[in-house]
Order: C-alpha cells, then sequence, then structure tokens
C-alpha cells in the first residue's frame, strides 16, 4: 500500500549508551549507574537514554552522561550499534553505543541525577548483573579498548607529563589484564623514538630512583604519517 494515506509502519526507538573507563591504583573500572525509574529499576547499568529530536547522537551521549553522573569535558568515541529485537523491554529500541578512557583522577567527583539513583565507578573485575544487554556492550567496548591500546599509544595520555617505564608497564598491564615480560616491553618501548629522556630521576622513593621519561606526541605523529606502526 502506497501514497499519502498509508499507515507508517512502527518505526524503532533510538538510545544512547555510553562506556566510561578510568584507571587508577586500584586498575581499570567503568563508570555505571543505579537505575531509578522501570524498567529494571534498581539495576546497575550503563549511564544513557533516549535521544531528544533536535539533538544528534553525539550530544544525546555527552547529554546522558553530564545528566547522569555529572560527568563533563571529555571525548566520546562512537563504539557500535546494537539492535537485536527484544534487547528493551519497552519496545523496538537501538542502541548506539559510546566508549572513553579517562585518567579517574580527573573525575572523582560524580553525581547522580535526573532518573539514576546512584552513580559510581567500579572495578571492571567486580561488575555486577546489567540491565538490558548492557554486559554485551560492556565486553565489546573492554575489546576494543584492549586491541586500540596495543596499536595506539592512548595510554600515554593517562600517565604524568613525567613517568617511568614501570608507570607505562604497570598501565599498559591494568588495561590488558596480564603481566608483560619486563625486559621484553623496555626493549620495545624504548626502540621506539618518540619516547624521550627528561634526564630526571624519581624523587621522595625509598628505592632506586627510576629514569624519567616523557612521550614525543609531536615526533610520534611524523612517523605515523610516514607509516610507522605502534605495537606493544
Amino acid at each position: 500500500m502506497s501514497g499519502a494515506g498509508a499507515l507508517l509502519p512502527e518505526r524503532p526507538l533510538v538510545t544512547v549508551d555510553c562506556v566510561v573507563f578510568g584507571i587508577d591504583e586500584e586498575g581499570l573500572k567503568v563508570l555505571l549507574i543505579e537505575r531509578g525509574i522501570e524498567p529494571c529499576s534498581g539495576a546497575h547499568a550503563l549511564p544513557g537514554g533516549f535521544i531528544h529530536l533536535d539533538e544528534n547522537l553525539d550530544q544525546a551521549a555527552l547529554r546522558k552522561l553530564r545528566e547522569e553522573t555529572g560527568v563533563t569535558s571529555l571525548y566520546l568515541e562512537q563504539l557500535y550499534s546494537f539492535g537485536e529485537p527484544g534487547r528493551d523491554p519497552r519496545g523496538r529500541v537501538v542502541a548506539v553505543a559510546y566508549t572513553a578512557l579517562v585518567k579517574l583522577s580527573d573525575h572523582r567527583v560524580i553525581r547522580a541525577t535526573t532518573d539514576a539513583r546512584n552513580a559510581a565507578w567500579v572495578p571492571v573485575k567486580k561488575v555486577p548483573k546489567l540491565a538490558f544487554d548492557h554486559a554485551r556492550i560492556l565486553a565489546v567496548a573492554l575489546a576494543r579498548l584492549r586491541g586500540k591500546v596495543r596499536y595506539q599509544p592512548i595510554g600515554f595520555e593517562l600517565l604524568p607529563p613525567r613517568f617511568t617505564l614501570f608507570q607505562l608497564q604497570q598501565l599498559y598491564q591494568i588495561i590488558l589484564e596480564k603481566p608483560l615480560d619486563k625486559r621484553n616491553f623496555r626493549k620495545k618501548i624504548l626502540a621506539m623514538s618518540f619516547l624521550r629522556e627528561t634526564g630526571e630521576r624519581e624523587q621522595g622513593v625509598s628505592h632506586r630512583a627510576a629514569q624519567l621519561y616523557r612521550f614525543d606526541k609531536r615526533k610520534y605523529r611524523q612517523l605515523e604519517k610516514a607509516g610507522f606502526n605502534f605495537e606493544v
């Protein structure tokens, strides 16, 4: 049937969900909320919700993250779309997921508002049962993070401007959740010409003070344009 009098088919609704990872001395964490409304009231979930008609997907993701957790000023990268029928009891809902990796010390203060009852950083290893299909979304985001950190130097952005090789290795071990051979890791990292010695050493430590390094982003961009492949 066609024409002006044709009945329009039921259309799916669109939501955005945010998987925000943070790292501190305790390990890798993810930002979760406790839902304050049905469906799944009281259950843990990823921050997110329905988009408004007058905003694009990126704007909706940033808005929902701000409304439900108070977190602002971060870069969200679109992850994947999840649209299996039956994934949401409210009807046919397609979710566009976003992900981010942040220095947790920059986002310690979080607050739940709107339809979120609570918000907290939860260790990835201790994530409780999640509402909807958010466990699957989290798993996809975690796999993307671990793949990306091995082939792009995103980990350096989570370190202080000057850092030790031990701090760098520890960061990668936290994200990858596995030990890395110290000798091989250092040999590979030091062979990359974008890691610069600062001529400084650690201060105020009880052990032998280690050399401090810095990440030369400009040099890395030059190497990247020339076809350099980063791999840890």
